[in-house]
């Protein structure tokens, strides 16, 4: 957010909202779909199995 909006990260911690984070999570992840696009890497490149995995069992604390 601080390269696009121009504001520093104690600025955005301190004033933006919940909505604001989300907006940049979106932008952030599109920028970096986008990147795996242009480079061919295609979406099994930009999550991998294992990495999803790995998040559940962290999030759930079970296996799949």
């Amino acid at each position: 957010m601080g390269r696009r909006y121009s504001k520093l990260p104690s600025e955005i911690l301190r004033e933006a909202d919940s909505f604001d984070i989300m907006v940049m999570d979106v932008a952030h992840t599109y920028e970096k779909y986008m990147d795996a696009k242009k480079n061919n890497k295609g979406m099994d490149q930009f999550y991998s199995q294992e990495d999803l995995e790995a998040y559940h069992k962290q999030v759930t604390g079970k296996e799949k």
